[in-house]
């Protein structure tokens, strides 16, 4: 996806490091700022303002330092933001309770939200509805390996090591949260290696994409379960909101698509014509959340409407102007935006994180365990593979790395309630973070070595990212 997609810094690029005593002042500072914000009168007009602008503020710098920290050692930078978020969501195990209150701030859950919708508009952005419709099928056969097998056995190492007293659907979202790829991270680690070009790449992004649509529609058909379940006070099942919301999904992103086309190229005409520079980029914005809103109402998750806004906008500006330059401009027009709320997202995820949860040794065992069933499942992916000559295990590799997709997966799984109980508790959540973080750190090293044994495409010269460094 977009953001964890980011290529690291060049190498020639020269940053003057801030000295260490003057950030550790800034760190002191902030954090005295912040406390002076908690202690203040909760009736004072202006203490609630001030509490929103630095911890806001607080978010965004760990988010920008975490991000910048892991580009440096060639990571994904939502790796980094997301360790930051663990880290002030656990500073109180030390003593420290200064940032205690960030996750219970009401905001901060609204701009992380904001954060990914933003990010599944710009994956849909940067999708072309056009190559997903014609995608061969070798890509559509890993793609459906690549979420059947992770769900499958995520779901029974979930059944084998969580408690006992735990829900079926329970099981059932943890493998959920297995099945998706996160195709940024995947893009980033084959563009440094060099393979961008490489006939292994080519199947890999193209499932990794249809691995997300795939995705959205397990996440629609695990709500329906959810739904089911907390409509009848207990686990019991029934069939037909299942159905339904199955059908929801489909039906609104097919819907989305079609009615798209005839009214947004119209509306392109008219914003031609506006005299404002910046008519085109809001109601580009108003479009995405416009969506977004509709797939709430119609009982999806909000990032159904964001990606099928994307894949509309993308679809439509690239027919009407008959090139990718147009699509370029806008997605660089929204960067800005998404740059400042898609961290706060992964810093949120981070907060949520209960490091006290590993003190037990069920819960370490269990994150070990699914990290490890993540890795192995997608490597039924090698089997979907129909050209000959391919790099199977470089493909099945290709898909292991969850990052952005699996942290959405688990932030609404625990979030949704039923009976008055989230899907997901804080053991099987903190799990599932660790779970992302083994799965992006391990697919760069392997990903290398599956591709220097001397099989699949001669090293290629990376092509530069429109932004310098971003995938696309």
């Amino acid at each position: 996806m977009p953001d964890a997609g980011r290529a690291g810094p060049p190498a020639n690029r020269s940053l003057r490091a801030i000295p260490s005593g003057r950030a550790v002042a800034l760190a002191a500072a902030t954090a005295a700022m912040w406390s002076a914000a908690l202690a203040a009168d909760a009736g004072e007009g202006h203490a609630h303002l001030t509490r929103f602008l630095l911890s806001f503020a607080v978010i965004l710098g760990a988010a920008k330092i975490g991000g910048e920290l892991f580009e440096r050692i060639r990571q994904p930078s939502v790796l980094g933001e997301l360790l930051c978020g663990i880290v002030l969501g656990n500073l109180s195990l030390l003593g420290i309770d200064a940032f205690a209150a960030l996750n219970d701030e009401a905001f901060l859950a609204i701009a992380a939200e904001i954060g990914v919708i933003l990010l599944l508009f710009e994956v849909g952005l940067e999708s072309d509805l056009d190559e997903l419709l014609a995608v061969g099928p070798s890509a559509l056969a890993v793609a459906l390996l690549g979420v059947a097998t992770p769900m499958a056995l995520g779901s029974g190492a979930s059944w084998l090591f969580m408690p006992e007293d735990a829900e079926w659907y329970t099981h059932l979202f943890v493998g959920a949260t297995l099945s998706a790829t996160s195709v940024g991270i995947t893009a980033r680690v084959l563009r440094d290696l060099g393979k961008m070009q490489a006939p292994e790449s080519k199947v890999i992004l193209g499932a990794a994409i249809v691995d997300d649509i795939l995705g959205l529609l397990v996440l629609a058909f695990m709500l329906g379960i959810v739904h089911s379940a907390d409509s009848g006070g207990s686990g019991e099942l029934s069939l037909l909101p299942i159905l339904l919301a199955m059908a929801q999904a489909v039906a609104f992103l097919a819907g989305s698509v079609l009615i798209g086309r005839k009214l947004i190229i119209p509306l392109i005409a008219l914003v031609e014509k506006a005299r404002s520079e910046s008519m085109g980029l809001v109601l580009t914005v108003a479009y995405c959340f416009l969506m977004a809103a509709l797939a709430e109402l119609a009982g999806l998750a909000d990032i159904v409407g964001a990606f099928a806004a994307g894949l509309v906008v993308d679809d439509a500006i690239t027919k009407h102007f008959g090139g990718e330059t147009a699509r370029e401009r806008v997605a660089s027009a929204i960067h800005p935006i998404s740059a400042v709320f898609v961290p706060v997202f992964f810093v949120y995820m981070g907060l949520r994180v209960d490091l006290h949860s590993f003190a037990f040794a069920e819960v370490l065992i269990f994150a070990g365990v699914l990290s490890m069933v993540a890795i192995v499942s997608k490597q039924a992916c090698s089997f979907g593979v129909i050209e000959k000559g391919l790099n199977r295990w470089a493909i099945g590799i290709g898909m292991i790395p969850r990052g952005e997709v699996g942290l959405i997966f688990a932030g609404i799984g625990s979030t949704v309630m039923v009976a008055g109980t989230p899907v997901l508790g804080a053991e099987a959540f903190s799990a599932v973070v660790a779970m992302v973080m083994m799965t992006t750190l391990a697919t760069p090293p392997l990903l290398k070595a599956v591709f220097s044994d001397g099989r699949g495409s001669p090293r290629q010269t990376p092509p530069p990212g429109p932004d310098g460094g971003r995938t696309g």
